[in-house]
């Protein structure tokens, strides 16, 4: 059996989250307010750590033969033949 599938997922805020997820969501609440705010600052810096390494990923597969080289030809191709809105006129639109 693998991991996923002996995980129970349970709805939160319209979200799925896993039990182990949710229980560290439960503990992160249950946290004093200056341990709630040293955790928030880790998280922060956590996140912003990993946040390069997503870009580094996406510039790589966004060169020829990424990961994202199909997407990017259909993009390109869509502009060429003129199936594009721009972008103000989309959101005036919305």
């Amino acid at each position: 059996m693998n991991g996923m599938a002996n995980r129970t997922q349970l709805a939160v805020s319209g979200q799925h989250m896993t039990t182990n997820v949710e229980q560290i969501a439960e503990k992160v609440k249950a946290l004093p307010e200056k341990e709630l705010d040293e955790f928030l600052s880790w998280l922060a810096d956590y996140e912003v750590q990993h946040a390069d390494a997503w870009d580094k990923e996406i510039a790589r597969d966004s060169q020829p033969g990424g990961r994202l080289q199909p997407v990017l030809e259909r993009v390109r191709e869509d502009i060429a033949k003129g199936r594009t809105k721009p972008l103000d006129e989309v959101l005036d639109n919305s």
